[in-house]
């Protein structure tokens, strides 16, 4: 098991399209985070950045690293159908199972480097807007290595179900765009009729352990939608760890038995 992990690791770090896709994710971070920090304090915007509500929703309001980590994850399995290297793969270990466990890992690895660098990317912008306008830092250094570590810990669960539903779905394409449609429309949709499940909603759970305040993401589900209260950092985690167990268990029992085409 941990040689095929060394094996997923080592595919993922000699891929060009590992590093496009987070230098890609830190860019729009940057741009968005940037665009929210000018606008704080007026009446389109955040709080202002002297005030632990403002700083915190421009730290915690990059949540694309959490979506694109989930792409991340769907591309580790996907792609090896859309490249048609599964069948070398599956010779070199017949234990699909485990290859399947072996390529969560390492989305999850994946996932959890993109959502600690949105993160750095996110702090660093918002504590450039607050130094350039003379406020003070307003989060303590606990609450900051707190919403760090949910950036962690949200970017690698999100990795392991994406790489679970590229398995699941096999076709890459479909299954980015599922990524997106149900991050960006679904969520947004389901969590503004129905504020109770919200918290229970995968993506959403994933930017509440990160910090961010339901509705408050700059670019995330149900934006601006008031209402409710986010998952305890042990229930998001306990929730995200879930889902990607039982969708690894469906995988494993159907899509990745199959022929392959």
């Amino acid at each position: 098991m941990i040689r095929q992990i060394r094996i997923e690791l080592l595919k993922l770090t000699t891929v060009r399209l590992s590093y496009g896709l987070l230098a890609f994710t830190a860019a729009l971070t940057g741009i968005f985070s940037a665009i929210e920090a000018s606008r704080a304090g007026t009446s389109n915007g955040v709080a202002p950045l002297n005030t632990y509500s403002g700083l915190s929703a421009i730290v915690t309001g990059g949540v694309w690293g959490l979506m694109f980590a989930a792409v991340l994850g769907v591309t580790i399995s996907s792609g090896e159908f859309r490249h048609q290297t599964a069948t070398l793969t599956y010779l070199a270990t017949p234990n699909r199972t485990r290859v399947l466990a072996a390529k969560m890992v390492a989305a999850a690895a994946g996932g959890a480097v993109f959502g600690l660098t949105v993160y750095l990317v996110a702090t660093g912008v918002g504590l450039g807007f607050a130094a350039g306008h003379h406020d003070p830092v307003s989060i303590g250094a606990v609450t900051f290595v707190r919403f760090g570590l949910g950036h962690l810990v949200g970017g690698a669960l999100m990795g392991s179900l994406g790489a679970v539903v590229g398995s699941l779905v096999r076709s890459q394409l479909a299954a980015v765009i599922g990524v997106f449609v149900w991050s960006i429309i679904l969520e947004s949709l389901i969590g503004g009729l129905f504020t109770s499940i919200r918290p229970y909603l995968p993506y959403t759970a994933a930017s509440s352990l990160a910090g961010t305040a339901l509705g408050a993401a700059g670019f995330g589900p149900s934006r601006a939608v008031s209402g409710g209260l986010p998952l305890p950092f042990a229930a998001a985690t306990a929730l995200l760890a879930g889902l990607a167990v039982v969708a690894g268990v469906v995988a494993a029992r159907t899509t990745v038995r199959r022929d392959i085409a």
